[in-house]
């Protein structure tokens, strides 16, 4: 095993570690809080889940806003300021929120902290791509969720006992974090931006934003984002509603819907290496068709089941499609796209985040407020064969672009 690590350890570029560790860190600040904060808002403002849809919805439509600019200023001004800045930004939205004191303040609070909190995104993962070789970006991504799922078990465990104490107590704990995290991110992380020189002089920033719209004519890209968006619109579901689902549905503490996430963690960090390297070997679309067939069986079974125990085996199912999903689809966008359009690239890429996470929890809200609850996991299911079906076309639409080694592609003309 040992042997195994340090193998691992010096196939992978030092400044690459820098960014395991400070994902890592930042990761623990957000799962004290992400978790919870459906609890938190029907709790303390007495709102259903509709409207708790509809709060947790706003931050994610101005993030995806911040996440567009964010891409942008991230090939422009390198990936390096656009991390630290965000890491800043997160310290402040988590005191903000904490500090909200009607949920009126709370939206418009919410308004604001999207906006500025993922201006950081799309530059972590253009790092991984600028760090590592396309036949190393997915077992790189994958290492980076073994470290994102490490605090998942550390972040849920602490944020579970404080907030039977006090949820400020969450928020100022998180922006604490992210303070000592950008300082480390300050000392640990290079620029890495290909070419930089030669891209600043050559683009304006509205140059740079404009760039956009030849992402945005790469149809079979777009395609792949489409599709991913129908499945994960169910897999956000694992992280808004089924707290409230298991609470109010099933009667379950929330120390059970804390144990499901604790196994799902733990199985990330146990088996994501083994599952990597087994699911790198088969076309990168047949592997998102898999991963979206497991979904659909894991999701459809918490409409049907009562005990904590075959809830875990649902938790299960899901796991491994999430161990094969969401590394392969990562180094899928990257591969899609041109060296110095990878911010923007990677940043359209969080349209397949972030809108589900806007509308997810929201439709999800409508259904579990007005009808039986069950059936948000029942068309959970259904979304997710269509997901299968929609892998299954694009893997016969891209044979052709994928067929050969990866390689950078270039777009088809500068923008005017």
């Amino acid at each position: 095993m040992l042997k195994k690590a340090e193998r691992t350890w010096r196939q992978f570029p030092v400044p690459f570690w820098g960014l395991v560790l400070t994902g890592f860190i930042d990761t623990i600040g957000a799962t004290l809080v992400f978790p919870f904060f459906a609890l938190y808002v029907t709790r303390r403002f007495g709102i259903g889940m509709t409207r708790a849809g509809l709060l947790v919805g706003t931050f994610f439509v101005t993030g995806l806003v911040g996440s567009m600019v964010g891409g942008a200023l991230t090939d422009r001004l390198g990936r390096r300021t656009l991390v630290l800045f965000g890491l800043v930004c997160s310290a402040l939205s988590a005191l903000s929120l904490g500090l909200a004191n009607s949920l009126t303040q709370l939206h418009v609070v919410a308004l604001v902290v999207g906006l500025f909190a993922e201006l950081g995104g799309p530059a972590r993962q253009a790092m991984v791509a600028d760090l590592l070789p396309p036949e190393q970006r997915a077992e790189g991504f994958g290492i980076l969720r073994v470290a994102a799922n490490l605090a998942w078990v550390v972040g849920p465990t602490i944020g579970g006992a404080l907030a039977s104490r006090s949820f400020l107590l969450l928020f100022v704990l998180d922006a604490i974090i992210s303070l000592i995290n950008a300082a480390i991110a300050y000392r640990l992380l290079p620029e890495s931006r290909p070419q930089a020189k030669a891209i600043e002089q050559r683009e304006s920033l509205l140059r740079t934003l404009a760039g956009y719209r030849l992402v945005a004519r790469d149809g079979l890209y777009v395609a792949f984002l489409l599709v991913s968006m129908v499945m994960l619109i169910v897999y956000q579901q694992l992280y808004t509603t089924l707290s409230v689902f298991l609470r109010d549905a099933r009667g379950f503490s929330t120390q059970g819907y804390g144990f499901l996430l604790s196994l799902n963690a733990a199985t990330v960090v146990l088996l994501q290496f083994w599952v990597t390297g087994r699911a790198k070997r088969f076309p990168p679309l047949l592997v998102m068709a898999a991963a979206a067939s497991l979904y659909m069986v894991g999701f459809g079974l918490f409409g049907l089941v009562y005990s904590l125990a075959f809830f875990a085996v649902a938790i299960m199912l899901i796991t491994v499609g999430e161990m094969i999903a969401v590394p392969t689809g990562q180094a899928l966008a990257a591969r899609f796209a041109p060296e110095d359009y990878r911010g923007r690239y990677m940043a359209f890429y969080g349209l397949a985040w972030s809108i589900p996470s806007t509308v997810g929890p929201l439709a999800a809200g409508l259904i579990f407020d007005n009808f039986n609850p069950n059936w948000v996991w029942y068309i959970c299911a259904l979304m997710c064969a269509a997901a299968v079906v929609g892998f299954l076309a694009l893997h016969r639409r891209t044979h052709e672009r994928f067929g050969a080694p990866a390689v950078e592609n270039r777009p088809v003309a500068d923008p005017g």
